[in-house]
């Protein structure tokens, strides 16, 4: 197996969930979650990088290490650079960012993202999944992604492409068979150097227009190579509904322990 690092950035502050981190899954905080299937992963360190002392206690309780950082990163992906930084990593050491709210992330698309950018050479890995639905396609929410023969990416989009545009003309309510139309699902591997580099980065106004972070990388001519999976990964925890939900499947019994 590839070698590689797992950073779970966990901020505490959450508009829309505060303490997000800490919530509690069937006894268990869940950051504690999170880390628990990256280990499974077969990452070789999973660190947990927050901002808050009552998230490092509450992973250092169950035996996780963590990091504390600055408070004030604009993005995950700053958060992991200081981690990168801290922890002198070398160059080409491939770092996968586990979000925080992702309980149920499959241990094998963690490890199977860190294969892809080391087996690519790309500076980044990312995965996508085919999209069969008209009302996605249309929907500024899901991001879309178009790729080169190769894997790596194009461009990332929240509008409908590649665009079908004889079809739409006709109709919007429908797909038409054939067309390439792929969601990106936001499971990030980096390199180190990447990393490093990125905090120097300028925004560009792509990035600042679609609202899309991924889009500074490619403006600076870095490879997002893209693996495509079957399917959407099971969702995350962003919203008190999200919350309950995730409550409720944790306390079941045979559940996600």
């Amino acid at each position: 197996m590839i070698p590689f690092k797992v950073v779970i950035p966990a901020r505490y502050a959450s508009s829309r969930l505060p303490a997000k981190p800490l919530l509690d899954l069937g006894g268990k905080p869940m950051v504690v979650r999170v880390a628990e299937r990256a280990l499974a992963s077969g990452a070789e360190e999973v660190l947990v990088a927050t901002d808050h002392e009552a998230v490092r206690a509450a992973a250092e309780a169950h035996g996780l290490p963590v990091l504390m950082t600055w408070p004030d990163h604009p993005s995950g992906t700053d958060r992991l650079a200081e981690v990168a930084a801290l922890r002198g990593w070398g160059p080409q050491v491939p770092v996968v960012n586990v979000q925080g709210d992702e309980p149920l992330i499959e241990p094998e698309l963690i490890a199977r993202t860190a294969a892809c950018l080391v087996d690519s050479g790309a500076d980044i890995a990312t995965l996508a999944h085919p999209l069969t639905s008209a009302a996605d396609c249309f929907n500024p929410n899901v991001v879309k992604v178009v790729c080169r023969a190769d894997g790596d990416a194009l461009y990332f989009s929240r509008a409908p492409i590649p665009y079908a545009r004889d079809a739409f003309a006709v109709s919007r309510e429908a797909l038409p068979p054939g067309l390439p139309l792929f969601r990106h699902v936001g499971l990030y591997a980096y390199r180190t150097a990447f990393l490093k580099a990125y905090a120097d980065l300028a925004p560009s106004p792509l990035e600042q227009f679609e609202s899309l972070e991924q889009l500074r990388a490619l403006w600076h001519g870095y490879r997002i190579r893209v693996l495509e999976v079957d399917g959407a990964p099971p969702p995350g925890v962003d919203t008190p509904e999200d919350a309950e939900r995730m409550r409720k499947l944790f306390d079941r019994p045979g559940d996600c322990r």
